[in-house]
């Protein structure tokens, strides 16, 4: 943990990945990031694989250093719970539909009169000034509605979906800095409340067309969009006599030395060839040329090869694989910390470092409701008020939901 937002406190309603993973790069700053779940726990903390009950695998990777309250906010006396939190608060964070968090009594003009100076980040599905507003959203949907899984068939596959939640992280992302961009603004006496509003589809459109957005950036494009050299039907791992390599030249000058490494001075000499214009139209036939050329030698080979010419590479590493990199190893990217007391053996680091800055332990995911007690005193709950919430079901405490 990096401490930079020491004294911030986050109220965060949400779960899966969405939402769990912008509160959690908060925690890992040192917000104090309380989660809301209700009775019995949110849904990752079922997901496979677990390591005993209600810590999954993909709660923990999500939710570290975050305290956790079990309120049923169906209830009156969870949502009063919830009201008091708010009005202690910074930040706000939920990836409820926003019709479902107004009809609790939570959305934006409600949580505004409770707290003036509210940040608050609705990370949802569809922008709310569009006509899919009210539409459901899973990481797949964004994916296809997106464009995403449609780019595998530019290179000649099928549509297919990313094997990784890509569309919630992205969004978390883009929560993340929202909000932090909002206190920032808050703190200099630029706004007061702010209405974050962060949709997953506008968020993956976004990331896509960065680059896709290509030739229709200038208005119509004939071809349509898309950056052509990624849909090289060459540009893949490419496979070696005993498993498979990744090598990227993309100057002319790393073009030249591959090519004079693997006898192709032919290539080198057309006129076409010093052209970098000509070069990016005919990368498809480049690629293809590599591709021909790697099965000759072993992964090792061509390894020492590529760091001897310093033209981009890489192993094609497998998920296990990254378990054991000497790099990962290195920068101490497997480090379980705070994780360990639920019983995991790896946790993945924040990958940004604040050099200079002051750092802390991390502390593990919390169990369902395992600080209730503790956030309801510091808010000026009685024991007895706590006892009579607990009796009638609008808290749990200490994992028991």
């Amino acid at each position: 943990m990096t401490p930079l937002l020491t004294g911030i406190r986050v109220v965060e309603i949400s779960s899966i990945v969405l939402g769990p993973f912008a509160g959690q790069i908060l925690a890992d700053l040192g917000a104090d990031v309380i989660k809301v779940e209700p009775p019995g726990g949110e849904l990752a903390r079922s997901v496979h694989p677990t390591e005993g009950a209600g810590m999954s695998a993909m709660f923990l990777n999500n939710n570290r250093n975050k305290r956790s309250i079990c309120l049923d906010l169906k209830s009156e006396g969870g949502r009063a719970v919830l009201a008091r939190l708010i009005a202690d608060a910074d930040v706000l964070l939920h990836n409820m539909r926003v019709d479902a968090i107004t009809r609790l009594g939570f959305g934006f003009s409600a949580v505004k009169a409770i707290n003036p100076r509210i940040i608050y980040c609705s990370a949802i599905g569809f922008g709310q000034d569009g006509r899919y507003r009210d539409r459901p959203a899973f990481d797949d949907v964004i994916q296809a509605a997106s464009g995403l899984a449609m780019l595998p068939a530019h290179a000649g596959g099928e549509p297919s979906y990313v094997p990784s939640v890509i569309a919630d992280k992205v969004a978390s992302l883009y929560a993340a800095y929202g909000i932090l961009a909002a206190l920032a603004a808050r703190e200099r006496g630029t706004v007061e409340a702010v209405e974050v509003e962060v949709p997953m589809f506008e968020s993956l459109v976004s990331f896509l067309l960065n680059e896709h957005l290509a030739a229709a950036t200038f208005g119509a494009a004939p071809e349509g969009a898309g950056y052509h050299r990624l849909f090289s039907r060459n540009r893949k791992p490419y496979r070696t006599r005993d498993g498979w390599v990744a090598v990227l030249p993309y100057t002319g000058e790393q073009w030249r030395r591959i090519l004079e490494e693997i006898g192709r001075a032919d290539v080198i000499a057309q006129s076409w060839f010093a052209d970098a214009g000509e070069r990016s139209r005919r990368v498809d036939e480049l690629y293809g040329i590599v591709a021909a050329a790697i099965p000759g030698r072993t992964t090792g080979a061509w390894l020492e090869t590529f760091a001897r010419l310093d033209i981009p590479h890489s192993r094609v590493n497998d998920l296990d694989d990254l378990l054991v990199d000497p790099h990962l190893a290195d920068v101490g990217f497997f480090a379980p910390g705070g994780q360990a007391q639920a019983g995991a053996a790896r946790a993945l680091r924040q990958p940004v470092l604040y050099r200079d800055a002051p750092a802390a332990d991390d502390r593990g995911a919390p169990r369902c409701g395992a600080d209730t007690a503790a956030i309801l005193a510091a808010l000026g709950y009685a024991p007895e008020e706590v006892r009579r919430l607990a009796a009638e079901g609008s808290i749990g405490m200490d994992g028991e939901g």
